[in-house]
C-alpha cells in the first residue's frame, strides 16, 4: 500500500539527498521545515551545507511542477510542500515541532486512506505523534543493525599442516565464501583446538595470510591480545588503504594508529607525512569561536592526539618537537576536519579519530578527500557519540566498516578489550 511520509527538518539535515529515498511513496515537507532549513542555509557546518544542498535540490524540482500541488520523483512517488490551512488560526503557533505535527495530522485527515508517517529522528517528537495517533518513525535508510554489524573477525579450522604452513610465513589457499576480504581470523587446527594461529584472509589470491611481525620500532606499543595483533596487521599493511577500527575507550585504537602512522613516515617513509584530524564537533561547531592561533584553537579538541604522540615520541629520535606541538620538520600535522571539503590529499598516512560523531555524509566527505597515495584510519566508539544526528548505528564510522566489508583495499577491527588501566576497564564496562 501507498505511504505518506511526512519529513522533519532534522532528516533532511541529517541527508539531504533523503526525498530519494522512500520507494514509490509520497513524501511531504511541512512549509515549517523548509523555515527551519532556511535558517541554517547562512551556516558554514555541514549542516549548513546540507541545508544549502537540499535548497537547492528543491529549487532544481520547481521545474517539473508546482512544488505545492506535487511533482513527480525519479522514484515513483510525489513530493510536495504543504502548507497549514489558513482558516486555522493557530497554524503558527505552537513549537516547530507542533507545527510540523498539526500538519501531519492534516495530511493524514485529507487522504485517510493512505498511511501518514512521521520521519523525525528526534525522539520527543516521534513520542508526541505516538501520543496524537500519528505513526512514527526514524530515518533508518542509513543504518546499520547493531547486532549484525560486521566485526572484522573470526575463527577457522584447518589441518595441521595447513598451520603450521602459516606459522612459518607461507600463504594457506582456503575456500570460504562467508569469509569477507582482509577478515583476520583465529585459525585452529582441525585435530587439537589448543592449538591456534592468527592470520587474515586475502581476498585477492583466497588464501589465510601470516600476519606482518611488529617491528622492533613499535616496542613501546606492542600488541597486548589477539585484536591489538589484528589491528597493528591492518595498520601497517600498505595494500590495505581504507582501516576502520571501532572500540570503546581504553583498548588502544588511537595509541595503536598513530604509532603505525609514525613508523610509517619517520622510519619506513612509505608516506610523506601524517595527518591527524578529529571532527571538532563538528564539522558542525567553528572553532573561530576559541581564542588564538589556529594551533591553540585545535588544542582543546586535539589533546588526546598529542598525548599519544608525547607517549611515542620518548625514545624516538627521529621525531623532534617544535614549539606548535609538532615535528620541526612538518611531517606530522593535526588538523580539524572543519575545513576538509574541497581539499585533495595525496602521499600521506591519515587518521580520523573521534569518526563515531560524523554523519554517513561527513564520513563521504572526508574519504573523497583522499588522493593517490593515501591511507585513511578511523577509529571511534560508537557507544559515544556527541552528535544529536546520529546514533550508534548511524554514524559514519558504522556505515564505513559495513559498506567496505566486501572490498580488498579495506579491513575493520572492532576491539573490545580495554589495556589502559584496570579502572578505564571497569568504567567503560559499568557506567
Amino acid at each position: 500500500m501507498k505511504k505518506t511520509y511526512v519529513l522533519d527538518t532534522n532528516v533532511l539535515l541529517h541527508d539531504p539527498t533523503a526525498i530519494n529515498h522512500f520507494e514509490d511513496n509520497d513524501v511531504v515537507i511541512p512549509l515549517k521545515v523548509i523555515e527551519e532549513i532556511d535558517s541554517f542555509k547562512r551556516d558554514m557546518s555541514e549542516l549548513g551545507r546540507n541545508a544549502r544542498q537540499i535548497s537547492r535540490a528543491l529549487d532544481d524540482m520547481r521545474e517539473k511542477g508546482h512544488l505545492g500541488t506535487g511533482v513527480a520523483l525519479t522514484t515513483g512517488g510525489m513530493l510536495r510542500i504543504a502548507f497549514p490551512r489558513t482558516d486555522d488560526p493557530l497554524h503558527a503557533a505552537g513549537s516547530a515541532d507542533d507545527q510540523i505535527l498539526r500538519m501531519a495530522m492534516e495530511v493524514q485527515r485529507a487522504s485517510p486512506q493512505q498511511p501518514c508517517i512521521v520521519v523525525s529522528k528526534d525522539i520527543n517528537l516521534r513520542l508526541k505523534a505516538d501520543a496524537i495517533g500519528l505513526k512514527a518513525e526514524d530515518y533508518e535508510t542509513d543504518r546499520v543493525a547493531l547486532d549484525e554489524l560486521y566485526t572484522g573477525q573470526g575463527e577457522i579450522a584447518v589441518p595441521a599442516a595447513a598451520l603450521e604452513a602459516i606459522r612459518s610465513g607461507k600463504p594457506v589457499p582456503v575456500e570460504d565464501p562467508k569469509l569477507f576480504p582482509n577478515q583476520y581470523l583465529l585459525v585452529r587446527d582441525e585435530a587439537d583446538k589448543a592449538h591456534t594461529v592468527l592470520a587474515r584472509y586475502d581476498g585477492e589470491t583466497r588464501s589465510l595470510t601470516p600476519l606482518i611481525v611488529t617491528p622492533e620500532e613499535l616496542r613501546q606499543v606492542m600488541p597486548r591480545n589477539k585484536e591489538q595483533y589484528f589491528a597493528m596487521d591492518a595498520l601497517l599493511n600498505d595494500a590495505i588503504k581504507v582501516v576502520t577500527i571501532i572500540g570503546k575507550a581504553g583498548t588502544g585504537k588511537t595509541l595503536l594508529a598513530v604509532a603505525a602512522g609514525l613508523y610509517k613516515v619517520f622510519n619506513t617513509k612509505t608516506f610523506r607525512k601524517m595527518l591527524v584530524s578529529r571532527p571538532t564537533f563538528a564539522m558542525g561547531k567553528d572553532i573561530g569561536f576559541l581564542p588564538g592561533t589556529v594551533e591553540e584553537k585545535l588544542n582543546p579538541w586535539m589533546s588526546p592526539i598529542f598525548d599519544a604522540l608525547d607517549l611515542l615520541a620518548n625514545g624516538h629520535s627521529t621525531i623532534r618537537r617544535g614549539k606548535d606541538g609538532l615535528d620541526e620538520g612538518g611531517r606530522i600535522s593535526v588538523e580539524a576536519l572543519t575545513y576538509i571539503r574541497g581539499r585533495s590529499i595525496p602521499h600521506q598516512y591519515m587518521i580520523v579519530d573521534e569518526a563515531q560523531n560524523l554523519t554517513p555524509l561527513e564520513a563521504k566527505t572526508v574519504l573523497t578527500r583522499v588522493g593517490p597515495g593515501t591511507k585513511i584510519i578511523l577509529t571511534g566508539d560508537i557507544y559515544q557519540i556527541d552528535n544529536p544526528y546520529v546514533d550508534s548505528m548511524s554514524n559514519g564510522l558504522s556505515t564505513v566498516a559495513e559498506k567496505f566489508k566486501a572490498y580488498n583495499i579495506a579491513a575493520h577491527l572492532q576491539l573490545t578489550k580495554g589495556v589502559r588501566s584496570d579502572v578505564a576497564e571497569l568504567a567503560a564496562n559499568l557506567l
